[in-house]
């Protein structure tokens, strides 16, 4: 008895297998461990448990406004240009009503401040128009506005709305990459990395302890290493101390009265 032919894998009825490969997700590299990264926010929320932003405001206008106003100027300058206009216009109509004229005469101790009155005026005649008179709650949307841009945006997110967001000024990007943290050649990549690697517990108040660091400890001019809490976890080459600071928590914060 003859054995059975085997068919030719040619003339197989079976449908071929396909094999897919999905991608791995690009992950950030950072050159802080995880629990490094975890330890150094850790200190940031000892010395600071409740961060603040240091621009005067009494709503989400006010505060769309005085974020627009602090392009290339200090929080302390915008502060006393803003506590008489705010005091007359808190709300978008009021603004308008105050007209572009009056707005530059409260904000011209302020740098480019021609053109800062010119969108103040534009955003206020925008919410009004468009968005009834209340700012909007998505970046999307408040991206929109004249003179509102990312970093503005993220700002308003997270001291209005409560957003977890990470608002990328001079500050944040300097120590971004001095340190090693999240380092990037422009502000939105250093964004995109600081929410990936800033622990999620954090990143609530992690932009405010970035900025608040970088204004008063790693400052651009020197970094002052010697009051820094997280001068032993520091990668920068450029730090000169290798002791961390007392982790103590600070004095409460007093807007409007802090030195740039």
């Amino acid at each position: 008895m003859s054995s059975p032919k085997l068919k030719s894998s040619a003339t197989s009825s079976q449908p071929e297998k396909i094999i897919v490969r999905r991608k791995k997700k690009a992950t950030v590299r950072s050159v802080y461990s995880e629990a490094e990264r975890e330890e150094m926010f850790r200190r940031f929320s000892v010395q600071r448990p409740e961060p603040k932003g240091e621009l005067e405001h009494s709503n989400p206008f006010t505060l769309v406004v005085a974020v627009a106003l602090s392009a290339q100027a200090t929080d302390a300058g915008v502060n006393k240009a803003t506590r008489a206009l705010f005091k007359v216009a808190d709300t978008p109509q009021k603004m308008l009503d105050l007209g572009e004229e009056k707005v530059r005469d409260y904000i011209k101790t302020i740098g480019l401040y021609r053109n800062k009155a010119k969108n103040v005026i534009a955003l206020s005649r925008m919410l009004v128009d468009v968005f009834g008179g209340v700012v909007p709650q998505t970046r999307d949307e408040l991206v929109m506005l004249p003179g509102v841009g990312r970093k503005t945006a993220n700002v308003v997110l997270s001291m209005a709305f409560g957003q977890a967001t990470m608002a990328v000024d001079t500050h944040i990007f300097r120590i971004a990459n001095r340190i090693k943290l999240a380092p990037g050649k422009t502000p939105d990549e250093v964004e995109e990395r600081l929410m990936k690697v800033v622990p999620k517990h954090y990143l609530y108040h992690a932009h405010h302890w970035l900025i608040l660091h970088g204004r008063y400890t790693c400052k651009a001019r020197r970094a002052e290493c010697e009051h820094c809490v997280i001068a032993d976890l520091c990668r920068s080459p450029e730090k000169s101390c290798d002791i961390p600071a007392p982790l103590v928590e600070l004095p409460p914060q007093v807007i409007g009265e802090a030195v740039e």
